[in-house]
């Protein structure tokens, strides 16, 4: 499916303008929305590719600009030691609250959206997908793929969230004691079908990490789909060393079929009308 990738919305927040960064097939019609979102480097060339994978399975997808409150519209981080390090500041910098209310206004103009079929999901990888879990939380979204998630066993989230050290690569790996982001106490909240992707060769989420998330979700008796598979973290990232591209295909293919099943399927208009490279034929209004 062809998608438009080249558009972009200023959404007001309490803490400022967030950007949003629209994905869309191109094909008039009704198509669920999905939050998108990102790792600490925000909108990444390869976070825009990921983008566009889902918005060409037929999905409006959108993805926020996380740190908007700190950097200017448009910033995006490098994969280097000064963007991890500004990153993972920010990651502990920003209150949880913000992070929860960027989510609201995300789905917010998702569900408002012409293209929008009404149904919700989200996605994301490391910190994105603590956030699609924390994002999931809303009794509007359907289904989320949480890949790599960070944080959410350490409660170690946003401003006054972290405790214990940081492990590899500035990461909070640590069980830690505080547990102050509520992200595991608020999981008998979650009605979202949820999928969990993690690398078992991940530092920053270890082996009793994840099992303290899938006791929690066990005990709330959540409904969720769990893959543990030999990789380093970010290894969807088509980029650098980790990146694992059978992998990228396997995983993804486990969030499509997810969002196919709760979410629905592919919903174009029929195109009745030539159209011009780069538009859209009118949607039309289905029957009832």
């Amino acid at each position: 499916m062809i998608i438009r990738s080249d558009e972009a919305a200023d959404l007001a927040t309490s803490s400022g303008t967030m950007r949003l960064h629209v994905f869309r097939p191109a094909l008039a019609g009704r198509y669920p929305g999905i939050l998108l979102f990102s790792e600490i480097y925000q909108v990444t060339a390869p976070i825009r590719r990921l983008a566009a994978v889902v918005a060409g399975h037929g999905y409006l997808v959108g993805v926020p600009e996380i740190y908007h409150e700190y950097e200017p519209a448009g910033t995006v981080l490098p994969y280097d030691q000064a963007g991890t390090d500004r990153g993972n500041s920010l990651k502990f910098t920003k209150p949880v609250a913000a992070y929860d209310e960027d989510a609201r206004v995300g789905f917010d103009f998702l569900a408002s959206h012409p293209q929008s079929s009404g149904q919700l999901g989200s996605a994301g990888v490391c910190l994105g997908g603590h956030l699609a879990y924390r994002a999931a939380l809303d009794p509007r979204v359907a289904a989320a793929a949480c890949f790599y998630a960070t944080d959410i066993h350490s409660g170690s989230l946003g401003a006054g969230g972290h405790s214990g050290s940081l492990g590899a690569g500035g990461h909070s790996g640590s069980l830690g004691a505080g547990r102050r982001d509520g992200s595991l106490s608020r999981m008998d909240e979650l009605r979202a079908e949820t999928l969990f992707v993690w690398g078992r060769q991940d530092p920053h989420v270890p082996f009793a990490g994840r099992e303290r998330i899938r006791a929690r979700l066990e005990e709330v008796g959540a409904s969720y789909e769990w893959h543990e598979v030999n990789a380093a973290h970010a290894f969807l990232r088509d980029e650098g060393p980790r990146y694992d591209p059978a992998l990228f295909s396997e995983a993804t293919g486990w969030m499509l079929s997810l969002f196919q099943r709760r979410l629905g399927g592919v919903l174009p208009e029929t195109m009745t009308a030539k159209t011009a490279p780069g538009e859209t034929a009118p949607a039309k209004t289905a029957p009832g």
